[in-house]
This record gives C-alpha cells, sequence and structure tokens, in this order.
C-alpha cells in the first residue's frame, strides 16, 4: 500500500513539475527559432506561400521561421512529421486542402487529421487557374474539350499528387466535359508546374501563386479560372462559367496547425502574430497582388472548417469513383 501511495505521489508530482515547465515555457515562447513544415516540394503554391509570409511572421514572432520542405505521400510525410512532433509551438505545419482530402484516398494514415492537431488559422484561398503548355494547340476550354474528344487518353494533367486540388480539379473537368486525360501525379505542384513548364505534361489546374508570372511572360496559356468571378490579377481570363463549362469551380486554401496538446496559450500567441502579418501593407499587398483571398480565421473557426471539408471531399471523391490506395 505505501509503495502505491509513493509510485501515485511520484506521478503526480512529476506531472505537476511537467506542467509547471510547459507552463514556463509558454509564458517565455518563443526563444529559439520555429521551424515551418511545407509538405511540398519547393516551388509550388504551398512554398510560395511560406516563403511570402515568411518574413513578416518572423518579425511577428520575434525569432526567425525556418521552412522545412518535406515533400512526399501527398503531403502525409511532412504532416507526420509535425503530429509526432513535440507540442511545444516550435514546429507547425502548413497544410492545404490535400489534408482533409486525404483522408478519403488512402485507407490507413500514420496519424488522425483532426485529433491530432491543434488549429491555428486559415490563412488564404485561391481559386485555380487551368493552364496549358504553349505548344498545345488550343487557346480555349472548349477547343481543348474537342482535342481531348478527338485524342482520347493522350492529354496528361499533372497535380500535386493524388487527392490534390490541381488533381480533383481535372477528375471534376473529365466528369463535366465528358473527356479522357491522363493524371500524372507529382510529389507537390512545384514539380507539377515545373513539367509543365518543359512541356513534359500539357495541362494542369493550379493556384495564381504558382504560376501567375508563367503566364504574364508568355510560357503558360491560361485558359480559364475554377471561379464564379475573374481574378484581379488575371483579368482577361474567363471563368469555367463564362468558358462553357458551369460546375467546374475548384480552389485551394491554406492553413496552420500545430501539434495536438500544444499549449492554448501559444496558438493564441502564434495566431494572433499571423492576423497581424496579414493586415500588414506589405504583405497584404503582396498577397491581393498574387491573386489570393485573406482569411486569418480563429482557432476555433478553422477547426470546424477542417472537419466540414472533411465531410465534403469525401463526397466529392466518391462521386468521382476515386479509390483509395
Amino acid at each position: 500500500m505505501f509503495r502505491t501511495r509513493l509510485a501515485a505521489a511520484c506521478m503526480a508530482a512529476f506531472a505537476s513539475a511537467a506542467g509547471n515547465a510547459m507552463a514556463a515555457d509558454s509564458a517565455r515562447y518563443p526563444s529559439r527559432p520555429i521551424r515551418l513544415i511545407v509538405p511540398f516540394a519547393p516551388g509550388g503554391s504551398a512554398d510560395a506561400l511560406a516563403r511570402t509570409i515568411q518574413p513578416a511572421l518572423s518579425e511577428a514572432l520575434g525569432q526567425t521561421l525556418v521552412i522545412d520542405n518535406r515533400p512526399g505521400g501527398s503531403g502525409t510525410i511532412g504532416t507526420d512529421m509535425t503530429a509526432k512532433a513535440v507540442p511545444d509551438g516550435y514546429t507547425l505545419l502548413l497544410i492545404t486542402t490535400t489534408h482533409t482530402v486525404n483522408p478519403s484516398l488512402m485507407t490507413k494514415l500514420p496519424f488522425d487529421t483532426v485529433k491530432d492537431f491543434a488549429a491555428v488559422s486559415l490563412i488564404v484561398s485561391q481559386s485555380n487557374i487551368l493552364a496549358v503548355h504553349p505548344s498545345v494547340p488550343v487557346k480555349s476550354v472548349r477547343e481543348l474539350v474537342a482535342l481531348a474528344k478527338s485524342k482520347p487518353n493522350t492529354l496528361n494533367f499533372a497535380s500535386g499528387g493524388n487527392g490534390s486540388s490541381p488533381h480533383l480539379s481535372g477528375e471534376l473537368l473529365k466528369l463535366v466535359a465528358g473527356i479522357q486525360i491522363t493524371h500524372i501525379p507529382y510529389k507537390g505542384s512545384g514539380p507539377g508546374v515545373t513539367d509543365l513548364l518543359g512541356g513534359h505534361v500539357q495541362m494542369m489546374f493550379v493556384g495564381p501563386l504558382a504560376i501567375e508570372q508563367h503566364i504574364k511572360n508568355g510560357r503558360l496559356r491560361a485558359l480559364a479560372i475554377a471561379a464564379t468571378r475573374r481574378s484581379s490579377v488575371l483579368p482577361d481570363v474567363p471563368t469555367m462559367s463564362e468558358a462553357g463549362f458551369a460546375g467546374v469551380e475548384t480552389g485551394t486554401w491554406y492553413g496552420l496547425l500545430a501539434p495536438a496538446r500544444t499549449p492554448r496559450a501559444i496558438v493564441t500567441q502564434i495566431h494572433g502574430a499571423i492576423v497581424r502579418v496579414l493586415q500588414t501593407p506589405d504583405t497584404k499587398s503582396r498577397l491581393v497582388s498574387q491573386g489570393v483571398d485573406i482569411v486569418g480565421s480563429s482557432p476555433d473557426e478553422f477547426e470546424k472548417f477542417i472537419i466540414a471539408e472533411v465531410a465534403k471531399w469525401s463526397k466529392v471523391v466518391q462521386q468521382a469513383g476515386i479509390r483509395p490506395g
């Protein structure tokens, strides 16, 4: 009995000490550099956003923000690293729509999409652009669809991986237009854009963060934007509805997570820094010029959003007939 009581007392003392240490760490957070894991390759939309907000977020937090690209597994490799990281606020994760699609496409994830993370903020959202390599002899979506119908399965479309927003956008176009085109997945949208620029794939749905400059300098041709209204940065590009294919409205959002059990005070501090960054004139101007909509939601709002997105994409994956892998 004495030993049992002693063990219980030791455990209680240890828990109390750990709690006090965590509280002390929270009080002086951040005291060293913070790692931001981007679970996709450099050069894609997520990487572009991370590097856009990096300087201002480093300044707002008072510490260096180190970007750590960990591509692979449709974002699951870097995401799993974050789930298993120490929940002290020094490891953060930039996620995209893919995070809420993966549960419908993968039979076994090494983490729980909701429970293993603390939501910080939905940062920005953007609509996808349908772009083709200039060698493709089309100048409109109708011409692209006609070409695809005349040569089934000969056109390839790139994506940032199975279940990514570019992948589901291509699948949605296939359903709406009744065409057969071949999906080529990459480890992030960056490598996909690189191969699109090189003409190794013919087309891709991707956000303006990754391709706006390539469209403006003529290295890629934009056929339509998958949105209900035209883009302010690419006003000459018609919407999919204007192009004759209503219903193909897709996009990508970007948000920030921390490992589950990260102290609420730290999550609140990071969220406050994000909101301040999004409102600084320079960062705000750069984001708007890249064609994104600024959000900056609260942690609670973002958590509810993630849960709703998981349910929504589950239905889309079922309707498109995409099989879990």
